[in-house]
């Protein structure tokens, strides 16, 4: 069902200032996207299969400054690709896991996402991606 590690999120203050770190090393940026459904606006920052997102607030009531606020900058979730993101869903809700989305959404470059509370997988915010 779990193809890959697909990214890890990393919320940040400044996005146009932690990309030009990440370049000093050694990191290529892939593309810069606003995501309005979820305030924010991201980065992809290729690792061999997968990425770093470094992931900036459009909106002071988006989860990412409310995470940023409350923990300050830093490793905000864990994605992993899956199959069939349906199914996932179902799986984690089968298994007693706290689903945040009950429903897959979408999220950077259009795919669709879905988050499993952290209280559910030991203080890690996990993202289902699919595609």
């Amino acid at each position: 069902m779990i193809k890959k590690f697909d990214h890890i999120g990393i919320a940040v203050k400044n996005l146009d200032e932690a990309v030009d770190l990440y370049k000093k090393l050694g990191f290529e940026l892939k593309e810069i996207e606003e995501v309005a459904e979820q305030k924010v606006r991201v980065a992809m920052l290729p690792v061999g299969e997968s990425k770093i997102e470094l992931l900036e607030a459009t909106s002071d009531d988006s989860a990412v400054a409310k995470f940023i606020e409350k923990r300050g900058e830093g490793v905000h979730h864990i994605a992993v690709n899956v199959e069939d993101i349906e199914k996932a869903l179902e799986n984690a809700k089968a298994n007693g896991l706290v689903l945040i989305d009950e429903k897959p959404r979408i999220g950077a470059g259009g795919k669709k996402v879905a988050f499993v509370h952290p209280k559910s997988t030991k203080g890690v915010l996990l993202e289902f991606v699919e595609g």
